[in-house]
């Protein structure tokens, strides 16, 4: 798959910067994805697409089991570079394929600003679904399909050329991402949409014509089976 090379190929550059960059919507996501995975103490986490390990590492610090999964090998240099001191276990894996582990391996899933590169959304939370246990949970955040509206999507800046560097984004509608989960029996159970404010724009300038601008869309799934076994 071509525009899946090109991801890969992308964020194996970003790298370098991506943790330095200032990227407001890094900024505007960490503190909402940690409040909505609340008490993660002794639980067995996923963090699919951990990039650089920035979830995985807090997840580690708050007493969780950890899992990183990530098809950039050079986002994994970085994520074994800032998790050295946790026990947390690092995998090169392409989330569109069959995930390597168990049915019902996980407590807690966390995927953030991911799915705007997964092709097949049905997939993937079948993905998802399955590893969870019962019950189980899974915190999912993306870029707001409105952001494509005013042209943007991930994006950096390479430190050596100068060149703006897009690894591919597909334009997922609010939709697509909703029923990419109910088709896996997944139940929503959060659905927030979240833009820049005057904090954030402080902290991160480049969010400035955000402002009032949906930048950011996050869910709660929980398996339908959890669902029922509480009634």
């Amino acid at each position: 798959m071509e525009t899946l090379s090109n991801v890969r190929d992308g964020y194996d550059r970003w790298a370098k910067v991506y943790d330095d960059d200032q990227n407001p919507l890094q900024g505007l996501e960490g503190p909402l994805v940690q409040q909505a995975c609340g008490n993660v103490q002794g639980l067995r986490v996923l963090d699919m697409g951990c990039g650089t390990g920035r979830h995985s590492l807090w997840l580690a610090q708050a007493g969780a089991k950890v899992t990183g999964i990530d098809f950039s090998e050079a986002m994994l240099v970085k994520a074994h570079e800032k998790t050295t001191d946790y026990s947390i276990e690092l995998i090169a894996h392409d989330l569109h394929q069959h995930l390597p582990f168990e049915a019902g391996e996980f407590d807690l899933v966390v995927s953030g600003l991911v799915l705007e590169h997964i092709a097949d959304l049905a997939h993937y939370f079948s993905e998802v679904a399955r590893v969870l246990d019962n019950p189980g949970r899974a915190v999912v955040s993306a870029m707001h399909p409105a952001m494509f509206l005013r042209d943007s999507q991930a994006q950096f800046t390479d430190p050596n050329s100068g060149e703006k560097i897009r690894p591919g984004s597909l334009p997922h509608q609010l939709s697509d991402l909703v029923m990419g989960a109910v088709s896996a029996s997944l139940e929503l159970v959060h659905f927030s949409e979240h833009s820049a404010d005057a904090q954030l724009t402080a902290n991160f300038p480049r969010s400035e014509k955000y402002v009032g601008w949906p930048m950011l869309v996050l869910f709660e799934f929980r398996a339908v089976t959890a669902v029922q076994a509480q009634e």
